[in-house]
């Protein structure tokens, strides 16, 4: 989940940075248009794509694992917060001896 932020925020500052040295080249009127373009399709988009993406890639997880009904799991980043790993479907942080349910 952090390199979804971390993507989108370098991506963001490139697309400021691509704007700001390219606003002489559009008139004023279009350039608000292009840059609200810019910025949902080199920004946002891509970042809800990769947001969808790992969430259908930890959807097993999230719903089906031993992890999911614990205390310590964090669903957003799936993430055992008590052993700071990441649970896959083949791999449980504590191996089930520090499992405590919500």
């Amino acid at each position: 989940m952090g390199e979804i932020v971390y993507k989108t925020l370098i991506r963001f500052v490139l697309t400021l940075l691509a704007l700001w040295f390219s606003k002489n080249l559009f008139g004023e009127k279009f350039f608000w248009i292009i840059s609200i373009l810019a910025i949902y399709f080199f920004v946002f988009h891509p970042a809800y794509l990769a947001y969808s993406n790992f969430i259908e890639e930890n959807k097993n997880v999230i719903t089906n694992s031993l992890c999911s009904s614990c205390k310590h799991f964090n669903e957003s980043a799936v993430l055992c917060t008590k052993y700071d790993k990441h649970p896959t479907d083949n791999f449980i942080p504590c191996e089930g001896t520090d499992w405590s349910p919500k």
